[in-house]
């Protein structure tokens, strides 16, 4: 098996997927958006900028992605979550892996279904897991209650409308090129997730994930 490069907008199901490999197939995982907000917590200007929905700068995102390459690296494979996200961060992120060693997957949701994803998710800030109130397979047992830890469960600052059509918005004008730059390379595989169970896209994932 290789390692994954998940590309997809906000509330994709990119956690879900990652979880799977995680679970099933040992996989390690480097999620960009939760390094963001683990150094957003000592960061004031940064946390203003992700819950203004402003894209990060290359260099800030790509610090973080290399330290925890290098912190985490074991034999393992593992799943890069939310990065590249610009063509630049395609080349910087060149210089540390090894391109044949990777399968891209880019999971296409439509704008509508994203929307009610992002307003309805809350996460439980103890042991991280992820619920999501608008939709009845994915809420907590008990109402606002993690069902592992028994933790109250947050709403993300940035989990709002106005954030989320910004970020949107400027994902879908970058992530073109970059789609076009993996499909020439032959590695580039896309799942539809618009199901609300997300059975039929996670039976999909395990089939590219053993095919390669």
């Amino acid at each position: 098996m290789k390692n994954v490069i998940f590309l997809a907008p906000p509330a994709a199901g990119k956690g879900t997927f990652s979880e799977l490999l995680i679970q099933k197939y040992g996989y390690q995982h480097i999620s960009s958006g939760e390094l963001l907000r683990d150094e957003a917590l000592k960061n004031k200007e940064l946390a203003k900028e992700l819950e203004n929905g402003q894209l990060i700068s290359d260099e800030v995102v790509m610090k973080l992605v290399v330290d925890k390459l290098h912190s985490s690296f074991s034999n393992s494979n593992f799943i890069l979550d939310g990065i590249p996200r610009t063509f630049n961060q395609v080349h910087l992120l060149e210089q540390y892996i090894q391109l044949d060693q990777f399968v891209v997957i880019y999971i296409h949701v439509d704008k509508s279904v994203l929307l009610k994803r992002v307003l309805g998710r809350r996460v439980c800030p103890n042991c991280e897991k992820n619920y999501n109130v608008s939709f009845e397979k994915f809420r907590p047992e008990v109402e606002n209650v993690c069902d592992v830890c028994s933790s109250s469960l947050i709403k993300r600052t940035d989990d709002t409308e106005e954030a989320f059509l910004k970020r949107y918005q400027t994902y879908i004008e970058r992530i073109k090129p970059i789609l076009e730059y993996y499909q020439n390379k032959g590695i580039l595989y896309t799942i539809s997730n618009n199901s609300e169970d997300q059975t039929e896209a996670l039976r999909k994932l395990v089939d590219v994930i053993h095919d390669n």
